[in-house]
């Protein structure tokens, strides 16, 4: 089972890019890469509306998320939203232990 986590950040002119780009740039991704339990921490750049920035964050379990939350790193997270002035729409999905099923898998080219 992984828990992943799709955060929308949505800006002004351009601020939420600024803000995936100076969260790159600073190391911060990095280092929650390396948090234990993450396993994927990626933004992406919206081809409808460049003003919206998806950022997929996915986790072993709710224990490691916890551990995220409360760790200095989301305090440096939340100033640099208001910096940049930046809202969120959240989705959380938990993964399915059977996989896909088969019907779905025919659609996937590997």
């Amino acid at each position: 089972m992984s828990i992943t986590v799709n955060l929308r950040y949505k800006g002004k002119n351009g601020s939420a890019r600024a803000f995936a780009e100076e969260m790159t740039t600073s190391g911060t991704v990095e280092a929650i890469r390396k948090e234990e339990g993450n396993l994927r921490y990626e933004y992406y750049l919206s081809l409808d509306d460049p003003e919206t920035v998806l950022l997929i964050d996915e986790w072993t379990e709710q224990a490691a998320i916890d551990r995220h939350h409360a760790s200095p790193m989301m305090q440096k997270i939340a100033e640099l939203r208001d910096k940049y002035d930046l809202h969120m729409t959240v989705e959380r999905y938990i993964s399915d232990e059977e996989g896909l099923p088969d019907n779905d898998k025919k659609f996937i080219r590997k």
